[in-house]
């Protein structure tokens, strides 16, 4: 599969939420659609962060449509307070780019009690989804696409049900790859729901390999300088390339929903977008679901199958059907 951004149609008209748009791999990723012609809201935590990306973003694509909207994905309430601003100002949403999140922090939980990885990463777009699922047309081109990482593979024993928040151990690593495990659970559950609920909107998941980007501003400087000029040439790409994996999963006509895209190199570090190899514990089913019962519980907000979801089909009907046709 060779995915050819450049040749893609336009895609104007259409509305797209990325979740941290200011920096690194959404700022690449709101370039991207930007350039299709995509209207893009920058769901960001740090107004001034934003207006300076969205700066930058239009002096790269003139005519690009931006907006901003603020999210903190580590507290519930914030996100719900973006769901409803959203709701109040669109009546669509086409694609919902689920990217934002943080990387090896110390230990510290949330306002609503989760482990600071495990709630932004995870449990925040959990909700934001949950949210907005029913603004999005029912058509195989409208796609929610989760963001996951190669990481996730180091949870080989899949998600610890136990010790979900790392209340009894705390592991950087072990807590971010759980988190990633999770996203990328979420996306094939989502899509085996939305199939079994007869709907077209498809759930996809991308991970971007290795890029030096802000996820990293928690590890050691001597790290990453380390790494920088020593094996980075050959182990990373710059977050122009590793966001495209992202955009595959939303615009490539043959993405196919519950399908997981990545670079295509050595060990998926670096390289052209392509379908990307998940662990056993991601394809689980049984732990999906029960990952999806308990993300339900803690985030106090059920998905239901029958959900309406905005049918372009039908509206055309309805409006060809009046009197006034």
């Amino acid at each position: 599969m060779d995915f050819k951004l450049d040749q893609l149609p336009a895609q104007t008209g259409k509305i797209a939420i990325v979740t941290g748009a200011n920096t690194g791999l959404g700022y690449e990723t709101a370039v991207h659609l930007a350039q299709k012609g995509i209207k893009v809201i920058m769901a960001c935590r740090s107004q001034d962060k934003a207006i300076q990306a969205k700066s930058a973003i239009e002096s790269k694509v003139p005519g690009a449509e931006l907006d901003i909207l603020l999210i903190d994905l580590t507290d519930l309430a914030a996100v719900r307070t973006f769901a409803a601003a959203f709701r109040a100002q669109y009546d669509r949403l086409d694609f919902l780019i689920n990217n934002a999140g943080i990387m090896f922090p110390p230990y510290t939980q949330t306002v609503d009690g989760f482990e600071s990885q495990m709630g932004a990463n995870y449990f925040g777009h959990f909700l934001l989804t949950a949210l907005l699922l029913d603004r999005m047309p029912d058509t195989l081109e409208s796609r929610v696409v989760s963001l996951s990482s190669n990481a996730h593979k180091a949870a080989a024993n899949g998600i610890n049900f136990d010790d979900l928040q790392s209340e009894k151990q705390y592991s950087k690593m072990g807590a971010y790859a759980q988190s990633k495990l999770a996203c990328l659970m979420f996306g094939n559950q989502l899509q085996r729901r939305l199939a079994q609920a007869g709907k077209q909107v498809r759930s996809v998941t991308a991970h971007p390999g290795v890029s030096e980007t802000e996820l990293a501003r928690h590890m050691p400087q001597y790290q990453i300088q380390l790494i920088r000029y020593t094996i980075g040439a050959f182990i990373a790409h710059p977050p122009e390339q590793a966001s495209l994996p992202t955009v595959m999963a939303a615009l490539d006509p043959a993405a196919q929903g519950g399908e997981y895209f990545g670079p295509q190199g050595w060990l998926e570090m670096t390289g052209k977008p392509g379908r990307a190899q998940p662990s056993h514990a991601a394809q689980d089913p049984v732990a999906a679901a029960k990952l999806w019962t308990l993300s339900e519980q803690l985030t106090e907000k059920r998905f239901r199958s029958d959900t309406p979801i905005y049918d372009l089909s039908a509206l055309r009907k309805i409006i060809l059907s009046s009197p006034a046709w």
